[in-house]
Parts: structure tokens; sequence; C-alpha cells
């Protein structure tokens, strides 16, 4: 009986003793989407744009929510300006974070059976798994990383909502306010509104203007400019006689022999080693979109 009491004694113990020296370590906790894209260091222009629009908390709430997270080499291929227009403006950028963000947690297994889905901004994203999985032109470069609040999936572009994008091409320039916004067709507008052709060519269009550079109207002769601008029709034939009916880009151009111009002749297009020629002039720049049709530059004046 003594025995039995020491063994039991000596069981117990050991049991304390084992007990105390076994500690569990607490499970990490796990971190919600802004702590995730903090921690992950890859997405600081992404969290500033998301604290800047004030969708922290909201990020940070039960959700679930999807992230298409963009890093941050995709928000620097932004045209220049593009980030600094939407962080001054809350509610653009707002839309924009909430167009990256569908409510639920989708996972790439999930995405791969869906053509679009609805995000938080109101508008749809586009699904496309033909090769790798794409949201809308953006690719998944990193799918899955799971939060304690939803899913991130990380993208290689920003995605703006079609909304936004069709705003932006009303906002378009046209060919007259292009040209003066480059600054190096002075003489070409002065000429232009000096003929009465700006109205025509703020009009809907389009039009191809090969657009001779002041460099090229100083070339002209002494006394040709000036000759001309004191005659309002010999001024408006040499003028249309740089514009085509029509959008012709430079792809375009260099399937062509020649085109008929507004004034009423045709030029004719040379393809060479060097270049494509409009007449006797170089076309030095090409494919300046406008809202109303497309700016070829040339390096001289062309006369019918």
């Amino acid at each position: 009986m003594k025995m039995v009491k020491i063994l039991v004694a000596l069981l117990l113990a050991t049991i304390v003793l084992v007990s105390g020296c076994t500690t569990s370590e607490p499970e990490e906790e796990e971190m919600d989407i802004v702590d995730t894209a903090v921690s992950a260091g890859s997405f600081t222009t992404l969290v500033q744009a998301v604290q800047a629009a004030g969708l922290e908390d909201t990020l940070r709430g039960e959700g679930p929510f999807t992230v298409f997270a963009p890093t941050d080499e995709a928000f620097a291929a932004l045209p220049e300006g593009t980030l600094d227009a939407l962080l001054a403006d809350e509610e653009a950028l707002a839309a924009v974070l909430t167009y990256h963000v569908v409510a639920g947690e989708v996972m790439a297994a999930d995405v791969a059976g869906l053509e679009s889905a609805e995000t938080v901004q109101g508008e749809s994203v586009t699904f496309d798994t033909m090769d790798g999985v794409k949201v809308n032109d953006a690719n998944v470069v990193q799918a899955d990383i799971e939060t304690s609040n939803g899913v991130i999936h990380v993208i290689d572009k920003v995605l703006l909502p079609p909304s936004m994008m069709e705003e932006e091409a009303e906002e378009e320039m046209d060919i007259v306010d292009t040209a003066i916004d480059a600054g190096s067709f002075t003489t070409l507008v002065q000429a232009v509104q000096a003929a009465g052709l700006e109205e025509t060519l703020r009009s809907e269009g389009p039009f191809t203007v090969f657009a001779p550079t002041d460099e090229a109207f100083a070339a002209l002769p002494e006394g040709t400019l000036d000759a001309l601008l004191a005659d309002e029709e010999a001024l408006a034939g040499v003028l249309t006689y740089h514009v085509v009916a029509g959008e012709y880009m430079a792809a375009d151009v260099v399937t062509m022999d020649s085109a008929e111009t507004v004034q009423g002749s045709e030029i004719t297009f040379t393809v060479t080693d060097d270049g494509v020629m409009v007449n006797d002039a170089t076309v030095v720049i090409t494919d300046i979109e406008a809202s109303n049709g497309v700016i070829h530059v040339i390096d001289a004046v062309l006369i019918p």
C-alpha cells in the first residue's frame, strides 16, 4: 500500500513537471487586408491611396473582401500626373480604389469559373483565363494572399472604371487644342484662325492633319507667309491641302500611294528607308491622337 502511494505521488509529480515544461505558444494572429499590404512592402502607393481616400477603416472591417491590388510599379506606370490628380480628388480616388474591390472572398479557383464580378464601386471587372488570369487588361501576378478579412490578388496594372475612361475620352482635346497645347504649331494655329477654319477643325470630323511645324513655316521663301495671311482664300487653300477627311493612322498611311485632301487635290505618300514622305515633306512625328482625328507632324509646308 505504501508502495502504491509512492508510485501515485511520482506519477503526479511527473505530470506537473511535464505540463510545466510544455508551454504552448499562442497562435500568430492573421493580419487584415491593410496590414497584409503594409507588411508586403510592395503596395506603398496603394496603402497611401487607401488612407487618402478614407477607405482604411472599411478595408480593416469584417468583410470579407477580394482586393485586386496593383503594385507600386503598376501605379508608377500610370500616365504622368494621373496619380497626383487622383490623390487630389478624394471622390475620384475612392472610385478607382473601390473598383479594385469585390465583396466576398473570391479565390483564384473561383475566378476560373467567372466571366465578371461587380465591384464595390458598382461597375464590373471582367476575367480572362485563356493565358494566365487577367482582370480587365491587368495580369494577376500573384494569387490567394489570404488575410483575416478576405483575400488579395496582386495585379500589374491599375484598373480604371469604364465610366471614368469614357469621361476622359470625352475630355480629349480636339485638333486645334492639341496643336495649341503642343506649343510647336503657333504659326499653323494662327493661320487656321486667320483662314476661318478653326470651327471646322474643332468639329466632329474625323480629320487627318499633316501639320507643319513653326520651323517649316519659317523656312518658306521670304514674304510667302505674309502674303498668305493677307489672302484668306489662298491661305484656306494651302491649309486644307494639309487635311484629309477621315482618320488615317501611320499604319494606314504607309499602305497608301495618295489621298485626296479637303482642298480637292491629292497628296502623295512615299515610304523610304528614312521614313515617310508626304509630297516632299518628311513625317517627323506620327499618330498624335485628338478627339476628332489625328495629327502627323511634317517638316515642310505643302503647296497645292
